[in-house]
């Protein structure tokens, strides 16, 4: 058996379970074109210039510049012999006409010169610009006065002028560059295919394993992956060897553009994949990876990282290459990220889904990959710590729902103690929410919370959820650690503590909500984030909106 293991600002490296092997190194493509210049000078400018030239401000600034430079050559056509307004639109028209060369410069600068012309729209736009920047000169520096009086030169300007107007076809190559922009600014950080004419939202998280977004048609894909481009890529890195696997449970495609090796896992945005799903998930590319060591996976969701990392994490850990969910969580994370442009962390964030991965880890080491032992179970009462500036700050505006199976089985509203029994400690400054004829309630759980004041509404149309799996609660007591298991984005909150206690018949499940000082384990990291907040209801739901239990 062998494992492939990754250590912090090392190579990943597959280390053979024999004490005397080698340890080959396991190389995997990252996307990006081998830079094997010095560290000199340029490249230190090419990098702090970049992200301006590339950025989506600027490129919409050359579009508004194209349009304006076509109503001015209008214009200029339009008013005859009134020297004064036009030499003011011929100034205009050429100071525009210099920008585009700058433009175009600057692009050439930051690409690499064979990359850059390596594109025959690239290719045409520089062509356009010089050619157009020297009718502008001729124009605006040979209308002497005397030109004037022959009715040849005139003609042969205003041709010139007229000719000026092919720069409309720039609008072509500032569109395939506004796409580009966009998508890299939908993706943001996360590490991307960049080379071999390739510039997708794709990471190769080991050497069979892809981790993208989802692959759009129509208006969609001018900002997240065209599917034809993601074709292409996959047809030509690994042709005949490829198998697509959407967890979009909100939309599919058209499996013909991946010769029809797509497989589906509906899972919902931002939630959990059922637990027998995540084995028929890791059943099917266990059978897919054992035909041909050649063969590969693609996953995907909409973003390529809630629903993907947690079912990427789920086959590492199948596949031996990882022992534990935390482990394979924080090597995910890190294959996701790319740190060259931000330190934001692009893996599984949502507690409930790392807390999936971490049951796959026990199905796998205790249960033999089987489903375990059905636990039946019943919500007798929850307890929310530090109410106080959440909502009305007594819990009288909230609503609980018990979800199983895709259906609600116990809804609670405190106002009207519907369902349930609301008791106020005003001391203690919780809640206590006893729940009246509660079912018995097995498998999957989700925990929706509802509010009727203007609380901020996050995933799913609420303030928070989470999940859990009653046949995982051992002992008669379960801890579900803090929604700030999340890699550690700065969270504001209002109390010192805020906690959800979930008790059970024989059983006892702690959520802890929030808190002023909170630690995050990520690897063996260990970050702390201080959190003040002037605002206490808008910032407690802003922590949980998007950092669901």
């Amino acid at each position: 058996m062998t494992v492939v293991r990754y250590e912090q600002g090392a190579e990943l490296t597959e280390a053979s379970s024999s004490p005397t092997a080698e340890e080959p190194t396991v190389k995997i493509d990252d996307g990006h074109d081998e830079d094997n210049e010095p560290d000199s000078c340029s490249n230190a400018i090419r990098r702090k210039i970049s992200p301006f030239v590339m950025s989506f401000g600027f490129r919409v600034f050359g579009v508004v510049l194209i349009i304006v430079d076509i109503v001015v050559v209008i214009l200029d056509l339009a008013i005859g012999e009134k020297k004064g307004v036009r030499d003011i639109l011929e100034g205009v028209s050429l100071a525009i006409a210099l920008f585009f060369l700058i433009d175009v410069l600057l692009r050439v600068f930051v690409e690499g010169f064979r990359k850059y012309f390596r594109s025959k729209l690239n290719i045409l736009d520089a062509f356009i610009v010089v050619g157009t920047l020297l009718i502008n000169m001729t124009y605006s520096f040979s209308g002497l006065a005397a030109a004037d009086q022959i009715p040849r030169m005139v003609t042969l300007f205003r041709v010139l002028r007229i000719v000026i107007l092919v720069r409309i076809f720039r609008l072509a190559s500032q569109k395939k560059q506004l796409e580009v922009v966009t998508r890299r600014m939908v993706s943001e950080n996360k590490r991307r295919y960049m080379k071999d004419g390739f510039d997708l939202d794709l990471t190769y998280v080991t050497d069979r394993i892809i981790a993208m977004s989802f692959p759009s048609s129509g208006k969609q894909s001018f900002y997240r992956n065209p599917i034809e481009e993601v074709a292409r890529f996959l047809d030509t890195k690994h042709a005949d060897h490829y198998k697509v696997y959407n967890l979009c449970s909100e939309k599919g495609y058209d499996p013909k553009y991946f010769h029809y090796r797509v497989e589906r896992i509906f899972i919902d945005d931002h939630n959990v994949p059922a637990l027998q799903d995540m084995l028929k998930f890791t059943a099917s590319v266990r059978e897919w990876m054992s035909q041909d060591e050649k063969n590969v996976i693609a996953i995907h969701c909409k973003g390529g990282k809630g629903r993907t990392g947690t079912m990427v994490c789920t086959w590492l850990i199948d596949s031996d290459q990882f022992e534990s969910a935390k482990e394979s969580l924080e090597y995910f994370g890190e294959r996701r990220t790319d740190r060259s442009t931000s330190t934001k962390f692009q893996g599984v964030e949502t507690p409930s889904q790392s807390r999936y991965v971490g049951y796959y880890e026990i199905l796998k080491n205790k249960y033999n990959l089987k489903l375990p032992p059905e636990r039946q179970l019943k919500i007798k009462t929850l307890k929310i710590h530090s109410i106080h500036g959440v909502g009305k700050g007594n819990g009288t505006d909230m609503k609980v729902q018990v979800i199983v199976r895709k259906q609600v089985v116990l809804e609670c509203v405190c106002a009207s103690q519907g369902n349930c029994k609301l008791f106020f400690d005003a001391e203690s400054d919780s809640v206590v929410i006893g729940l009246e004829d509660s079912p018995v309630i097995s498998g999957d759980v989700k925990v929706r919370f509802e509010s009727r004041s203007d609380l901020p509404k996050g995933y799913d149309d609420c303030p928070f959820f989470f999940w859990f799996n009653t046949s995982f609660i051992e002992n008669n007591r379960n801890q579900i650690k803090s929604a700030y298991q999340r890699n550690l984005l700065m969270t504001k909150v209002a109390a010192p503590l805020q906690a959800l206690k979930l008790i059970l018949s024989h059983c006892c499940i702690s959520c802890m909500a929030c808190s002023r000082h909170f630690t995050s384990s990520v690897g063996q990291r260990t970050r702390v984030a201080k959190a003040e907040a002037k605002e206490p209801a808008a910032a407690f739901c802003r922590s949980l909106q998007e950092r669901n239990c």
